[in-house]
């Protein structure tokens, strides 16, 4: 039986995938082997390339592997928990008790241990999209925030009614982030932006702005799409 002939109730089931995985066998294989059994599946081989797709079109399930290049799994799943509509598959090598209750614990709805058939896969995918809709309390067609910056850029907005008043240096950094709104600005460009000293800036100090915005956000009732990249620096994805 094929995942889009796969049915609860009279509902029946094709969810939209997104599998993030840097081990391009895998992820080829899965991708392949999951649309042969009619699952709404795509692939993508980092964190960045899912944070920029999942802006433009939430999944209804995410399959993370926990060793990516430029960001945790665990992380992934920790930041995609806050929406709550989203079901979490991690995938890994990782086969401990320690790292299956850690993993749970970041939100994960389920934790299975490579090598995987892909017949269990998709049978995860169709079981936990199941779960998902008998306690989907008000099926309505997903609202995609619309940010600005407004009032000369003091103010952010999500475009569903919460504000949040910025600081001076949060005002600049999302400014300087606005202006490259979906590719990663480099540390270093955010830290100039700021007016500070990139060779005597304490570059830990960037980290806790950034934290301490999206903690604020967070209490304004807004998921900010502002994400870390390894090595990198910062994006803004929608």
């Amino acid at each position: 039986m094929s995942a889009g002939d796969a049915k609860q109730g009279d509902v029946a089931i094709a969810p939209l995938v997104y599998l993030v995985d840097d081990d391009e066998g895998f992820r080829e294989e899965m991708v392949l082997g999951l649309s042969k059994l009619g699952l709404n599946i795509r692939g993508f081989g980092s964190a960045a390339a899912l944070y920029r797709a999942y802006a433009a079109t939430p999944p209804e399930i995410v399959i993370l592997d926990i060793g990516l290049q430029d960001e945790d799994g665990l992380s992934i799943a920790a930041h995609l928990r806050t929406s709550q509509s989203v079901g979490i598959i991690i995938a890994t090598a990782r086969g401990s008790i320690d790292d299956r209750i850690v993993g749970l614990e970041k939100g994960a709805d389920v934790y299975l241990v490579k090598p995987i058939d892909v017949r269990e896969m998709a049978a995860t995918v169709v079981a936990l999209h199941n779960r998902l809709i008998r306690h989907r309390k008000v099926p309505a067609p997903p609202q995609a925030p619309r940010w600005a910056l407004v009032e000369g850029g003091w103010t952010l907005t999500d475009g569903l009614g919460h504000r949040l008043r910025l600081t001076v240096s949060e005002q600049r950094l999302l400014g300087c982030l606005f202006r490259e709104r979906g590719n990663t600005v480099e540390r270093s460009t955010l830290v100039e932006a700021m007016g500070a000293d990139v060779y005597d800036f304490n570059y830990a100090h960037l980290d806790t702005i950034v934290s301490r915005l999206r903690r604020r956000a967070r209490k304004s009732n807004m998921l900010l799409p502002l994400h870390a990249i390894r090595g990198l620096g910062f994006t803004f994805t929608e």
